[in-house]
């Protein structure tokens, strides 16, 4: 009993003790119904609509319903170097709070063992000098009490890292996933683009073969020789640009998915292959903050700053230390553990810092204005989101306008080719205007291309915009819960 009330003293000091510095509260979500002043329509021209406070899947690329892209995205998320760094990194921050929960909350006992040989001199007491051997066993403990809450928020300020890695994960997957769709619309693209202008070539090359006909019969003069010649072949500088593109988005590709630029594993893409989504998901305004991994891990910076205003502050008050240690003292190696040779001691030590010339409450006042610093980036973060999503849905609406317009110069430039083709049949037109009417098409064909392209990737966008659904991802909450049980139920 004499031994337990000391020990139930020093408990009931402990759990008297404070946290110093302010608890860390989230920041409140921006007060705002909508996430742009625009007159934005619930659904745009090209006939895809907003559902507003849709759940976003997190394999939301499967909605372009192309079996190779989905392949590929799962490939680029196996393999991605970016991925497999951000993983290490999740790793290495987690070990490290291992680490530092054990090294400051629970006391550290070493075991020692020691032998020495020493000779002491006898003339200051008017003896004979002395060689003797002193072998030392023992074991020492030692713990720092916590009694302001210094080590409390210094784990906080790790907690907060392997939250920011966390998300750094769920962006380095959200976005490898839209640069793939990205890149595989363009390629789509692309391919179709090469089409049409391949047969814009043809076309011009029949004409000037007509035209240099016609100037070895004299009925054309040589200046419409040169013009065809010089229309020619500024279409044909558009070939090698188109395709120099297309090769180095192959390129692209194979660097998403973790492989060389030289690998030709590479599946083919098409607009064609690709179905546009009819409906969108629109996460609230209200959510988007809790959905955004650059907005969570801003906020995650914001929670280590806050922490580390609290460890500036706990040091500026009292350390207390306790130390001791057992064990025993022999000249013999075999009377080591016999009785009368125990030895131990027992001690405390209390640090209370009084003069530092400044130095303490000058990192305290730094340690503020760093939290004023992550408390402005996150807030720039955060309207960065709502401006992204606010970017994306207008450049959804005006994809469907210029895709409407393109479609309506398409459609009329392939009535135009219809018609000559008929009056040709006819021998109401000739072979020149034909090709003229060909050309055009294909260029009206090359247009509608580039907007329908538009609107597949402005569809990722917005779903990237929006945070990519990795909330919704089963292995990912498992990851979490893990994570928070780690943090959660440390000694």
């Amino acid at each position: 009993m004499t031994m337990l009330r000391p020990i139930g003293l020093l408990t009931a000091f402990i759990l008297s003790a404070c946290v110093m510095g302010p608890d860390f509260k989230s920041p409140d979500t921006p007060k705002t119904d909508s996430y742009s002043s625009a007159d934005l329509k619930a659904e745009s021209e090209s006939g895809q609509k907003f559902v507003a406070g849709a759940a976003v899947s997190a394999d939301w690329w499967t909605m372009f319903k192309s079996k190779k892209l989905n392949a590929l995205i799962a490939r680029g998320l196996d393999n991605s170097l970016t991925v497999v760094a951000a993983k290490a990194r999740l790793r290495e921050v987690q070990e490290n709070l291992n680490s530092q929960v054990g090294a400051v909350l629970v006391p550290s006992v070493d075991a020692n063992a020691s032998s020495s040989r020493k000779k002491i001199s006898g003339t200051s007491f008017g003896g004979t000098s002395r060689t003797y051997t002193l072998h030392n066993a023992s074991v020492s403990v030692s713990y720092g009490i916590d009694l302001f809450g210094a080590s409390t928020r210094y784990l906080e300020t790790l907690e907060a890292q392997v939250d920011y890695e966390k998300y750094q994960i769920q962006a380095a997957r959200m976005t490898l996933a839209a640069n793939i769709v990205t890149a595989a619309v363009q390629e789509a693209s692309l391919r179709e683009q090469i089409a049409a202008t391949d047969s814009i070539i043809a076309d011009s090359r029949a004409q000037l073969e007509m035209i240099e006909q016609r100037f070895a019969l004299g009925a054309v003069a040589q200046s419409s020789v040169l013009a065809q010649r010089s229309r020619l072949a500024q279409v044909r500088t558009a070939l090698p640009s188109l395709r120099k593109q297309l090769q180095q988005n192959r390129h692209l590709l194979n660097v998403l998915v973790g492989d060389l630029p030289s690998e030709s594993s590479l599946p083919e893409f098409t607009l064609a292959e690709l179905t546009l989504p009819a409906e969108l998901p629109l996460s609230l305004p209200s959510e988007l903050v809790r959905q955004r991994p650059d907005i969570l891990a801003s906020e995650a910076m914001l929670h280590q700053a806050n922490a580390n205003v609290g460890v500036a502050t706990a040091n500026l008050y009292p350390r207390i230390t306790l130390t001791g240690s057992f064990g025993s003292e022999s000249r013999t190696v075999a009377n080591l553990f016999k009785g009368g040779s125990t030895v131990w001691d027992a001690g405390a030590g209390l640090v209370q810092p009084l003069f530092h010339g400044g130095e303490l409450r000058a990192r305290k006042r730094g340690a503020e204005a760093a939290f004023e610093q992550a408390g402005a980036n996150y807030r720039n973060t955060v309207l960065g989101a709502f401006r992204d999503v606010a970017d994306t849905l207008l450049a959804l609406e005006m994809d469907g306008q210029s895709l409407r317009l393109q479609q309506d110069a398409e459609n009329a430039a392939q009535e135009s080719l219809e018609l000559l083709r008929r009056q040709y049949a006819a021998g109401a037109a000739s072979q020149l205007e034909l090709l003229n009417a060909s050309q055009d098409y294909q260029q009206a064909r090359i247009a509608r291309t580039l907007a329908s392209a538009a609107r597949f990737a402005d569809s990722a966008a917005l779903i990237h915009a929006l945070g990519g659904g990795w909330w919704n991802e089963v292995s990912t909450e498992k990851t979490d819960n893990q994570t928070h049980a780690m943090t959660e139920n440390r000694p």
